[in-house]
Formats: structure tokens, C-alpha cells, sequence
């Protein structure tokens, strides 16, 4: 049984629709810092804003997010976008 603040895997758009995909413990902090382009925003997003957060999650410890992290990031673009839409679709509400 895991104990403490459970993680997050999200996915972040740029303008050009680029996909980047993180794990954090808090997902508006992590977002505001790459918004804010400073020494604590991921290389990869510096220049490409507007940024999007398009997809999160919910796992149980840092480990277990991890292995989701490296198992999306090996997803095609396709494939991430579809992940992406099928969230979208479990939040309509009718």
C-alpha cells in the first residue's frame, strides 16, 4: 500500500503541436513553470508557447509513474492523440 501524494502523467501541447509528456506531483505548478520558460521548464518547451495542457492522470507512487511515462512516451503521436481524445470523451458530460 502506497502512502503520500500520488503522481501524475500529463501531456502538454505546443503551438505547432508538438506533444511532451511529464510526471509531476502537481500538475499546475509543473505547467506554470513551463509557461514560464525558466531554469525549471523542460528544455524541449522553451520557445514553443503557447503550451496546452491537454491530457493527465492519476498513479499511485513515483515508480508506477515512471513506467507510464516511458511506456506513452513510446506511443506514436497518433496513437498519444488518440489517448488524449478518449479522455476528452470520458469527460463529456450528456
Amino acid at each position: 500500500m502506497t502512502t503520500g501524494k500520488p503522481w501524475f502523467l500529463y501531456i502538454v501541447e505546443c503551438h505547432k503541436g508538438q506533444l511532451y509528456t511529464g510526471v509531476t506531483t502537481d500538475i499546475a505548478r509543473r505547467f506554470k513553470e513551463h509557461q514560464g520558460g525558466g531554469p525549471k521548464a523542460a528544455k524541449f518547451l522553451r520557445g514553443k508557447g503557447p503550451l496546452q495542457l491537454v491530457y493527465h492522470e492519476q498513479l499511485s507512487c513515483h515508480s508506477t509513474a515512471l513506467k507510464r511515462e516511458i511506456a506513452v512516451k513510446k506511443l506514436t503521436k497518433k496513437q498519444k492523440l488518440t489517448l488524449i481524445q478518449n479522455e476528452a470523451k470520458t469527460h463529456i458530460v450528456s
